[in-house]
């Protein structure tokens, strides 16, 4: 696997260094802050089973999963995997877009 092709992650250091450094009028804590809160936020807006549907970006919203049989996949053991709540995230139709720009026909380059 190259260099190149390894995955690359944004911290949260790096989005409060971009709200203070794109925003501006806010000390750096003021930019933690607020990110922090926002993060707190859709923490507990999903914490109540509420869908946050962010115009031109997506919908994170809870899915309840049933327990369900499974197999430990090393011994081929049957085990009973539990009941959960999972998170799941839909992108919009900008944000697909914005991520796969349409290509070029073949032969116009």
């Amino acid at each position: 696997m190259s260099n190149e092709s390894k995955e690359r992650r944004t911290t949260k250091f790096e989005l409060v260094q971009a709200v203070y450094d794109k925003l501006g009028g806010f000390s750096k804590k003021e930019a933690a802050d607020l990110v922090d809160l926002i993060f707190e936020l859709m923490k507990e807006t999903l914490g109540r089973g509420e869908t946050i549907k962010i115009s031109g970006f997506g919908n994170f919203m809870l899915r309840d999963k049933r327990a369900r049989q499974g197999r430990n996949p090393q011994s081929g053991v049957p085990i009973t995997i539990s009941a959960r709540r999972v998170l799941t995230f839909k992108p919009s139709q900008l944000l697909k877009q914005a991520l796969n720009p349409p290509s070029s026909p073949a032969g116009t380059e």
